[in-house]
């Protein structure tokens, strides 16, 4: 097997499990994930910092690693929220220069003390606002399945790089589907976890109402799971709490989840329509879980108070372009720089100033419209459903290019969002945790992810079902054709 190829498609689990038996060196993983992304990234352009130097010196020091679950494994950071003490953060944007964190977060702590060797951090949108990564600043990243379209986002720097085996797993954050996004686009396996679930310490309580939330992308559900043991908790200070797990949540993954109640989503929120490919993965998925014992049925939602959906796309523009524009004002405090149209894309321009326009009324109207309709959604959990099922995504991976904005509509991006990612949204505004399970590819090799939503607080039942459904379809040995090397 060439050189590149050797631990590329193992998932960190087996990796750390190598290191554990002494049968490989942290040096030789750091050494092999960082000849795959040179030998990839002028590719593919996920990986968009480096530091491959200071890995090194820590890969070569064993002895001073943490004895923990990821000890010597190769990892990539986003480059959004991930802060690293002395390494560049840009979230995508020309405005923040070559900007270095002056600390970690602590997010990045918990990676580093689960043994984690960080080796730079992913390509992103700029400030993360389109779920697609094709920032000017260092133009777009490509997916590995098809390099003519896009891998997703705002995660879509991590997912290339897992899905292409530069790394087993990578750090995503998620305001409303940027981790299962690009999981679904780029085959891997993304769990958004529960509000609360990991901090943003110490830099932040609450991101925009509790829509933002932080976790990874990874090959295996096993990786997920063990990564948010490592990860999960509260911090001094913390706005939110989420219920902690009955055992741990890899113990969940090795656990039968019993026979579910499952709700199916067939019907797009809004009544854009969709793709055909992307409903025959849901039909497969029901398939299979129906296959498995699960009682699944259309979902039913006789006691939904409907009033509330036309409400909630205006509710979720008002907060999101709201967080737009004091993400910028905040920047421009700790730079002292004044923000103008030229150190931004247009579309984030035009968005932060509709977000500017937004009052106090305005948003405390938005965060009314979110808790009645956590309300509705918690009475379903509660009366009809452990699960609720639906595609992840409206549409195949579009080609790159596709939300380009033009001078007479900056917004058009944000707009064909709303038509490529209607389903994912509600799990950010109901702090539920939700994950999206690749469990199909169309005739053309491109995955289709499907998307399952949990009870509050509840991602065991979600990483056990997910588990079970790896075990009788998997997928982290799918490689994708762009880049197999033949050996």
């Amino acid at each position: 097997m060439a050189k590149h190829d050797k631990f590329a498609f193992m998932d960190a689990t087996q990796q750390a499990e190598l290191v554990r038996k002494k049968e490989v060196l942290p040096i030789e993983l750091v050494d092999s994930a960082i000849d795959q992304i040179e030998r990839l990234n002028p590719k593919i352009n996920a990986v968009i910092t480096s530091t491959f130097e200071m890995a090194r010196d820590i890969a070569k020091q064993p002895d001073k690693l943490p004895n923990a679950p990821f000890k010597g494994v190769p990892f990539l950071l986003k480059d959004i929220l991930g802060e690293m003490e002395g390494v560049r953060r840009t979230s995508g944007t020309n405005y923040l220069d070559d900007f270095v964190s002056p600390i970690d977060s602590e997010l990045v702590k918990r990676y580093k003390r689960s043994g984690l060797i960080i080796l730079g951090k992913t390509n992103v949108p700029e400030l993360g606002i389109l779920p697609t990564t094709e920032p000017k600043r260092f133009g777009p990243t490509r997916n590995p399945w098809d390099l003519s379209r896009t891998p997703g986002g705002s995660s879509g720097g991590s997912a290339a790089a897992v899905a292409c085996g530069m790394v087993s797993m990578a750090h995503g954050n998620d305001g409303g589907g940027s981790i299962r996004i690009p999981a679904s686009c780029c085959g891997l396996f993304g769990m958004k976890p529960t509000r609360g679930r990991i901090t943003l310490a110490p830099m932040f309580g609450d991101l925009l109402f509790g829509l933002v939330c932080e976790h990874a992308i990874t090959r295996s559900v096993r990786d997920s799971a063990a990564l948010m043991d490592a990860t999960a908790g509260s911090a001094p200070g913390d706005p939110y709490y989420a219920p902690p797990p009955k055992a741990s949540f890899l113990n969940a993954v090795g656990r039968d989840p019993g026979n579910l109640k499952i709700g199916v989503i067939t019907f797009s929120p809004g009544g854009m329509p969709i793709d055909n490919d992307c409903l025959q993965a849901l039909e497969t998925t029901t398939r299979l879980c129906k296959e498995l014992g699960h009682t699944v049925e259309e979902a039913k939602f006789d006691t939904f108070d409907v009033s509330i959906l036309p409400h909630l796309p205006v509710a979720f523009d008002t907060v999101y372009s709201s967080g737009v524009a004091w993400q910028i004002n905040a920047m421009e405090i700790m730079s002292g720089k004044k923000a103008t149209p030229s150190h931004f894309e247009p579309l984030t321009w035009a968005y932060s100033e509709k977000g500017g326009l937004k009052n106090s009324v305005d948003l405390m109207n938005a965060l009314f419209a979110f808790q009645r309709f956590s309300r509705e959604i918690g009475k379903l959990f509660v009366e009809s459903y452990d699960i609720l099922l639906s595609p992840t995504l409206a549409l195949i991976p579009p080609k790159l290019g596709s939300f380009d904005a033009s001078e007479k509509n900056p917004l058009y991006g944000m707009e064909f969002a709303q038509t490529f990612s209607p389903f994912t949204v509600s799990a950010n505004i109901t702090g539920q945790p939700a994950m999206s399970v690749p469990l199909y590819w169309n005739e053309d090799g491109l995955p289709i992810g499907t998307h399952f939503t949990g009870r509050y607080g509840d991602e065991e039942t979600l990483f056990s079902l997910a588990a079970q459904l790896e075990a009788v379809k998997p997928w982290k040995n799918f490689k994708p054709k762009v880049i197999e090397t033949k050996n």
